[in-house]
């Protein structure tokens, strides 16, 4: 089998990084007509188009995005070779998870921790709005996206959603506030509360439990941020209903208390997937450990 030509390597990375091949070649100093030749003869070496053109950008294809993956392991090796000679480059695999903007950071955590200090693993991690990291996925910017929403699902829908765990929503509060023995209906109603927003499914059932009680909760705060809700909490602003792992160093110091009370609210967490000819084999060994 022949080997690989890295010249026609190193033509398509840069154009991958520029993302645009005119300007590519322009900084190359090459016709744009020799540049795409030596992009396709690495196509026809590997056997997969790199890219595809939508009206005038160039999206990279699945195969694209693991190429230029192992591109920059390549040159960045590389670089380390010059630098130093008591160095071995070593490969480095990549995952990018994306996770919505209000999900807990430990939920995260926790999620990943089976890669986390591994030498030869980088994580790229994003966050943001649901719409934005589904979209991200479609271009496969994204090998991954958590969230405790499931994407809606259609006929034409792509994704794939594997549940990764449930956690109990609890009523959390500093020592202080919660040193009574009060009834769940009375806690709520005698404390303000720090409450998700309404378009989060712990909100719809926290509503429905106020409901059932009889109970006219005074709000502090509806926060779409856990991180913000657990700031929220320690300055004693009020009751906060959200999982505990969000809290979890508060509650391991005693900084903060769970009420004595099991409102029956749970928030599920998952992982959303989009099918791919070549699937991230980091991920696979993630996601089995919850099938």
């Amino acid at each position: 089998m022949a080997d690989m030509n890295y010249n026609h390597l190193r033509y398509f990375w840069a154009v991958a990084h520029d993302g645009n091949l005119t300007r590519t070649a322009t900084r190359l100093n090459l016709s744009q007509s020799a540049l795409s030749v030596q992009i396709r003869k690495l196509e026809d070496r590997l056997g997969h188009a790199l890219f595809e053109r939508r009206g005038r950008q160039l999206h990279l294809t699945e195969a694209g995005r693991i190429t230029l993956d192992y591109a920059d392991t390549i040159f960045a090796a590389g670089k380390d070779l010059l630098g130093t000679l008591s160095q071995e480059g070593r490969p480095r695999r990549v995952l990018r998870v994306g996770a919505q903007a209000t999900l807990s950071r430990n939920f995260q955590l926790e999620f990943l921790r089976p890669l986390l200090g591994q030498q030869d693993v980088e994580l790229v991690l994003r966050s943001g709005t649901l719409v934005e990291l589904l979209q991200g996925l479609e271009t496969l910017g994204l090998d991954v996206v958590l969230t405790n929403v499931v994407p809606p699902h259609d006929a034409m829908s792509t994704f794939t959603t594997q549940p990764i765990t449930d956690a109990a929503v609890s009523l959390v509060g500093t020592p202080d506030r919660l040193k009574s023995h009060d009834s769940l209906a009375r806690l709520l109603a005698d404390n303000p509360m720090i409450l998700p927003t309404e378009d989060s499914p712990v909100r719809a059932g926290f509503d429905r439990l106020c409901a059932r009680l009889g109970v006219t909760p005074t709000i502090a705060a509806e926060v779409d941020d856990m991180a913000l809700m657990r700031l929220l909490a320690r300055e004693d602003v009020g009751l906060a209903v959200l999982t505990p792992i969000v809290v979890k160093m508060e509650l391991a110091s005693g900084l903060l208390v769970e009420a004595r009370h099991d409102m029956g609210l749970s928030e599920s967490f998952h992982a959303v997937t989009i099918d791919r000819k070549f699937p991230n084999p980091l991920l696979g060994a993630l996601l089995e450990s919850y099938a």
